[in-house]
């Protein structure tokens, strides 16, 4: 890809901290050969979650989108250890989206996109992905959203 990662960073103004430590007995990232597993990132910050309840209840679209948009770079955080601060990332292949809502909430997709736009905004068309979106009654910590992801490396 012919495109300066960091410049875009820069210009969206991301840095790429520390990645989050897992809570649990698991391991937030999985490389086996030139793919890249990503458990799902919460959206936190300095190891907070600072909103919690349900779109479509208390949370709005557009607060929850800023949440997507959080879990999106935590998961660059875990990618940028094992892809040369994402210079190797050769594209975005899936994100999965969990987004707590009320029952009548349909609009996941939505939410979901404000971390897809992201993807496609740093890695241009390798950024496009296959996506699924989902509403759940709750997720850890009360978070509003937890996004996973896939991502290949460059051979």
């Amino acid at each position: 890809m012919a495109y300066d990662i960091q410049t875009k960073l820069d210009k969206l103004g991301i840095n790429l901290d520390s990645p989050a430590a897992p809570a649990g007995n698991y391991t937030p990232i999985l490389v086996i050969h030139d793919m890249v597993y990503v458990s799902g990132q919460l959206p936190l910050n300095n190891g907070m979650i600072e909103l919690t309840g349900k779109v479509g209840g208390s949370v709005s679209v557009k607060d929850a989108q800023e949440q997507a948009r959080r879990c999106a770079v935590a998961i660059l955080c875990q990618v940028s250890t094992v892809s040369d601060s994402l210079r190797n990332v050769e594209r975005v292949v899936k994100l999965g989206g969990f987004v707590t809502s009320t029952p009548e909430f349909t609009e996941q997709p939505k939410v979901i996109d404000a971390a897809s736009e992201l993807m496609v905004a740093l890695f241009g068309e390798s950024g496009k992905h296959t996506r699924s979106a989902v509403g759940v009654s709750a997720l850890p910590l009360g978070a509003v959203v937890e996004i996973d992801a896939i991502f290949q490396l460059k051979s």
